[in-house]
């Protein structure tokens, strides 16, 4: 009796010890291991061998790391239009939206830096429009270059003629002379435009009416007739400067025949004082290239020399009986031929 309940009980305990042992596996994912039992009872020396469980690994995810300009806002949704209504896209502005620009870029205000007394001096420039102030019962003078006529059937035009009273009138004669455009409206809160064609250029204005303050008279400068007259004294005064000082013009030999291509630098003509060659250009030459020069050998060999610029004359040092100017690649280079004549006067 005795015995047969101790082998129960060594059978019960051996059940207890094998079902602390089980390892459950829900997943693949993850392994877990199953949580014993609160109160576990004695387990035998066979049952406490250590368990082998697998470590657990840790995977960091790569997060990438933006570098300068890589990293860029997102664009802004654009909100859904109602249905039926439209939009003009904002990247494409209007044909209004892009002549009013135009219109508002083209205008010039009065400066009070460019008043010279009571006179509004405008720099011209063509196409700009000048904003002219006017007050009614008052007159305001616009007065042109001197030596400028007005041209034309109309060379005055308004886009109102009714509300605005225009004439012209002169002052000054000869070449003194000058026009004056005289403007006054009949109303303060009007406005029109006035063009005004002359032998020299084209005048665009807008007139403004204002029942406070006004404009007694515009004039302007003209810097581009400043630099073509600067050109002009430029280009006299170079004709004018001798080529070399103490040159004897008894002496000069002008027997020399230029050939070859045609250029727009090609000499004038080549002369010699008897120690030195002179080649002439066409003016304007020293905006452009100067082509090198090359003297010929007996053998048609050439030798580049030396020279020097004078205005639009190249001196050379020495005499000779064949020359070339060459410009460009070989492949299309220009070349203009200097050949002396046998010796004579002019």
């Amino acid at each position: 009796m005795i015995s047969t309940l101790l082998r129960t009980r060594c059978a019960a305990t051996l059940a207890m010890l094998a079902a602390s042992t089980v390892i459950t596996m829900p997943s693949q994912a993850r392994p877990q291991i199953a949580a014993a039992p609160a109160a576990p009872a004695p387990r035998s020396e066979a049952a406490q061998a250590p368990l082998s469980v697998p470590a657990e690994t840790v995977v960091a995810i790569p997060v990438p790391l933006p570098l300068p300009g890589q990293l860029q806002p997102l664009p802004r949704p654009t909100p859904p239009r109602a249905a039926g209504r439209s939009r003009p896209s904002q990247s494409r502005p209007t044909l209004q939206d892009r002549v009013g620009a135009a219109m508002e870029a083209a205008r010039v205000q009065p400066d009070g830096s460019g008043f010279v007394n009571a006179i509004q001096v405008f720099p011209y420039t063509e196409g700009a429009l000048y904003q002219i102030y006017a007050k009614p019962g008052q007159v305001t003078d616009i007065a042109l270059q001197e030596g400028e006529q007005l041209v034309g059937a109309g060379p005055v035009a308004a886009g109102d003629t009714v509300r605005w009273m225009i004439g012209d009138t002169t002052s000054g004669i000869g070449p003194a002379a000058r026009v004056h455009i005289l403007v006054k409206p009949v109303r303060p809160d009007i406005a029109t435009n006035l063009v005004i064609n002359t032998d020299r250029r084209t005048y665009h204005l807008e007139l403004r009416a204002n029942p406070s303050v006004y404009m007694a008279s515009v004039s302007w400068t003209y810097p581009q007739d400043q630099l073509i007259a600067l050109r002009q004294a430029s280009a006299e005064a170079e004709r004018a400067s001798p080529v070399a000082a103490g040159m004897d013009l008894a002496s000069l030999n002008f027997r020399y025949k230029v050939e070859g291509d045609k250029p727009d630098w090609r000499p004038l003509r080549v002369f010699d004082d008897g120690r030195q060659t002179f080649i002439e250009f066409p003016e304007g030459i020293a905006r452009t290239e100067l082509p090198p020069l090359f003297v010929l050998g007996p053998k048609g060999e050439a030798e580049l020399v030396n020279y020097r610029v004078a205005g639009r004359f190249m001196i050379v040092d020495r005499l000779f009986a064949a020359a070339e100017l060459r410009l460009g690649s070989r492949r299309g280079q220009v070349k203009v031929r200097i050949i002396a004549k046998s010796r004579g006067r002019a």
